[in-house]
């Protein structure tokens, strides 16, 4: 069982939170893609004295997604696809733990599935689920 399970209306209010962490932490994965190749290169010819100019930058970016990933897993969400802002909220619904699902971009949490399911089952959120 995960340290904390969510219900509907929990879930819900961290949405503000949530997204902006998300959009914080996409900014991070975009600098880390778009320096990759450079800083790659750049550690490649380190023997040589080779440099990046953006070397700095690609770490910071690294420290700084590696602390808004943990700081959304510390609110208990799971985070399954940073690119698409893929997160799910353990819930319990007639006994059994299940998700919440919700993407970035998404104005409420609308679906949940089954553990094992992942987002190919996504199933219409129905009143009362969660609220046990």
């Amino acid at each position: 069982m995960h340290a904390h399970v969510f219900t509907v209306g929990e879930a819900q209010a961290l949405l503000p939170t949530l997204r902006q962490r998300l959009r914080s932490a996409l900014s991070s994965w975009r600098t880390i893609v778009s320096s990759r190749e450079e800083v790659t290169l750049a550690s490649k010819n380190a023997q040589w004295n080779g440099g990046s100019a953006d070397g700095p930058r690609y770490l910071a970016a690294i420290e700084a997604l590696g602390d808004t990933v943990r700081q959304i897993s510390g609110l208990g969400v799971l985070v399954k696809d940073l690119e698409s802002g893929l997160c799910d909220f353990p819930c319990v619904h007639e006994g059994r733990l299940v998700y919440l699902c919700w993407r970035l971009g998404e104005s409420r949490i609308e679906w949940w599935h089954e553990v094992d399911a992942g987002f190919a089952g996504r199933q219409p959120l129905r009143d009362g689920l969660g609220e046990n």
